[in-house]
C-alpha cells in the first residue's frame, strides 16, 4: 500500500497502477521529503513530477505545502490513477495531469518549476535520460532541486551544464540523486 506520509493528507492511501510502474517505497519517499523539508524546498513550490506513475511524489509535495504540481506520465492507465488520486484528495485546482512522454512535454512547455522529480523506468537508456535532463534544465528556477530515482545497478548520468549533483544516497536497489539548478 502506498500512502501520503506527512502534511495535510498524511496517512491517506493512494491508488497505484496495477502494472507498468514501480512505486517509490515509503522509506525512500520519507528520506527524500525529509531532505526537502529540511532545505525548505517544498513550501509554495511549483513541482513537476516526471514519469509520475501513481503521482505519489507530487501528491506528497502538495500535502506538505507545495503550491502546484504537474504530473507527466505517458501511460494512460497510470494517468487515470493519478487523476483518481487527485480527485480523492480534492487537489484538482492545484494539479494538472499531462498524458505525454517526458521529453516532448519538456520541449514544448514554457512552464517554470521550483522542484523536479524524475522516477523513470530503471531500464531507461542513458541517452534518453540525458535528453530529458537537458530539456528540463531551462524549465527550472535558479536553485531548484532535482530528485532523480534510479537503479543502484545503473551508472549515474552525466549531468548537463546548469545542473549540479549535490548528493547520492542508496537504499538497496534504489539510488536517489539530488542535484541543483545552478543558473
Amino acid at each position: 500500500m502506498t500512502r501520503i506520509i506527512a502534511g495535510e493528507f498524511g496517512g491517506r492511501s493512494l491508488t497505484v497502477p496495477k502494472t507498468g510502474t514501480r512505486p517509490t517505497s515509503d522509506r525512500v519517499r520519507e528520506a527524500i521529503f525529509s531532505r526537502l523539508d529540511h532545505s525548505d524546498s517544498l513550501r509554495s513550490a511549483r513541482v513537476i513530477d516526471l514519469y509520475a506513475g501513481s503521482g505519489a511524489l507530487g501528491l506528497e509535495s502538495l500535502s506538505r505545502g507545495s503550491a502546484s504540481a504537474t504530473f507527466v506520465e505517458a501511460a494512460t492507465p497510470a494517468t487515470r490513477v493519478i487523476e483518481a488520486n487527485i480527485r480523492e484528495l480534492g487537489l484538482g485546482s492545484r494539479s494538472s495531469v499531462v498524458r505525454e512522454r517526458a521529453l516532448p512535454y519538456l520541449e514544448r512547455s514554457t512552464a517554470a518549476f521550483d522542484l523536479a522529480f524524475l522516477d523513470p523506468p530503471y531500464d531507461i537508456a542513458d541517452g534518453d535520460l540525458i535528453a530529458v535532463l537537458v530539456a528540463l534544465e531551462p524549465r527550472l528556477a535558479s536553485g531548484a532541486p532535482v530528485v532523480l530515482e534510479m537503479s543502484s545497478r545503473k551508472r549515474h548520468p552525466e549531468w548537463p551544464v546548469g545542473l549540479q549533483l549535490v548528493q547520492s544516497k542508496s537504499y538497496g536497489e534504489t539510488t536517489v540523486l539530488y542535484a541543483e539548478h545552478v543558473r
